[in-house]
């Protein structure tokens, strides 16, 4: 049994420390539970609240720091983050389970985000305003929040938190940060890289531990001025319903996000599209495509070739070379996909392949589960219409472009949505009539640019303010207008 020694400790006011109680809990490795990451505080509602105050302390000198200054501090950040960038995508395949180039990717993902924000940071600025008034000048200026509480998922969990965080303290706030329970080790590694880069104390502080025992504290503290947070939709609008009026929320929740087959696609092309997104990550993105809306002239052709594709895919600890598919990222993912999964059986679709949970060795000690293709879905049924956050892909056949639009804007969510044509104008038809925040034409439903804005629809986000890009420094800013007479 291979136990990390090493106990771990939050960050609050710039110094280390145990959970008030000095309660723990073990970050383990999903694809050998055997594996134990480390130990990490179970913060408290104590916990949290110092936190806060640190960070309601740090507020004023760091809003009053000179904008380069800010900037430098994210630079910095980066260079560590790069320098370390093999020994952090080797530790966060073990804790979060995806493979090891996807960690490799999200950790120089994460020190690009920093680098895009230290840069726009230095030219985010209000505007002056034409002035009927010949003696005076009229112009805004951006002005930072104070203490904001960012709250992290589990999938991406360097780069999600490095997206929030770095917007948050180039425009002048102070954060509070909690990542979730089973990635601690990735948030901690982050805020080293921030605190090894000069960045002074409480401004940046780290809570761990379960959401039962510090979540309230930190949505619903009256010195809390904002909440970003990424996860469920259920855990979002508890959120909305505790934070006070005046605490300014973003959130970026469910999605059960298809991807539309025309009749005129290029069905090798399509069949690798729905791969990527729906199994990438082990279909734990909130970005993953769980429905595949085919034409129906294709649709056979189609189910034959992605359950070809599917059963060849090679599924094992993302530290092994030419795996395909890690791990469920805990038993209840494993859990919540095996029910899903009865749950398609029983409404009476065709479980084309896959699906089962692998036990025997080298998975036992693992929640490992093979990729699962559904065909004869309607849309109806509550695989077509409920997020699993794992790898089933729902095939739903449509006789048009119109009726993929009913169908594809037929529930609750509306984050991504992706098209396979050759027909430009089918396109753009589709781009305008999806309820969709993020629309991809040949694309997968998954990914998104650094620099472009990113957010969804309906029950998707709270339709507030978007995250990543320039977009997302307005929701860390308020603006304030002046009048200057003479």
């Amino acid at each position: 049994m291979t136990v990390a020694q090493e106990a771990y400790r939050i960050y609050v006011d710039g110094e280390w420390a145990e959970a008030a109680d000095g309660q723990t809990f073990v970050s383990v490795n999903p694809a050998n539970t055997d594996d134990v990451l480390g130990r990490f505080p179970d913060a408290t509602a104590e916990d949290a609240e110092r936190a806060i105050e640190a960070a309601h302390r740090a507020y004023p000198a760091w809003a009053a720091t000179p904008p380069a200054k800010r900037s430098e501090v994210l630079l910095r950040a980066a260079d560590l983050l790069e320098r370390r960038a093999e020994a952090l995508a080797r530790e966060l395949t073990r804790e979060e389970g995806k493979v090891l180039a996807a960690s490799r990717a999200e950790v120089k993902r994460a020190a690009a985000t920093l680098r895009f924000y230290a840069m726009e940071g230095l030219s985010f600025a209000g505007e002056t305003l034409p002035s009927d008034d010949p003696h005076a000048l009229v112009y805004t200026v951006h002005e930072p929040l104070g203490v904001v509480t960012v709250i992290t998922p589990w999938n991406f969990p360097l780069s999600i938190p490095a997206r929030k965080i770095a917007p948050a303290l180039v425009t002048g706030n102070t954060v509070v940060f909690k990542p979730a329970s089973d990635t601690p080790l990735m948030g901690l590694r982050l805020v080293e890289a921030f605190v090894e880069a000069g960045l002074p104390p409480g401004v940046l502080n780290l809570v761990t531990g379960s959401s039962r025992r510090v979540g309230l504290p930190l949505v619903a503290h009256p010195l809390v001025k904002a909440v970003t947070f990424t996860g469920s939709t259920a855990a979002g609008e508890a959120i909305h319903r505790a934070v006070a009026l005046t605490t300014r929320t973003q959130m970026e929740l469910g999605g059960k996000n298809p991807l539309v087959v025309l009749d005129d696609a290029d069905l090798d092309l399509a069949v690798d599209l729905a791969i990527k997104g729906g199994y990438e990550l082990t279909g734990q993105a909130c970005t993953a495509t769980s429905r595949v809306l085919v034409h129906r002239a294709v649709h056979d052709a189609f189910v034959e070739k992605l359950a070809a594709k599917t059963q060849a895919l090679h599924i094992g600890s993302g530290l092994e070379e030419g795996v395909d598919l890690g791990p469920l990222a805990n038993g209840e993912q494993l859990e919540t996909v095996l029910r899903y999964v009865r749950v398609g059986c029983e409404e009476g679709a065709t479980l084309v392949c896959g699906g089962e949970r692998l036990s025997a060795p080298p998975y036992d000690k693992g929640y490992f589960v093979r990729p699962a293709v559904f065909a004869g879905v309607t849309p109806t049924m509550r695989i077509a219409r409920e997020e699993i956050f794992g790898p089933v892909i729902a095939v739903i056949a449509v006789d048009s472009l119109e009726e993929a639009l009913d169908v594809a804007n037929g529930t609750d969510y509306g984050l991504s949505a992706a098209i396979v044509t050759r027909d430009v104008e089918r396109a753009q038809r589709f781009a305008r009539g999806v309820q969709a925040g993020v629309v991809k034409v040949n694309r997968p439903t998954t990914g998104n640019a650094l620099n472009a804005p990113f957010g969804g629809v309906k029950k998707s986000s709270t339709a507030t303010y978007r995250e990543s890009g320039r977009a997302a420094l307005a929701f860390f800013t308020q603006t304030k207008t002046v009048y200057l007479g003479w």
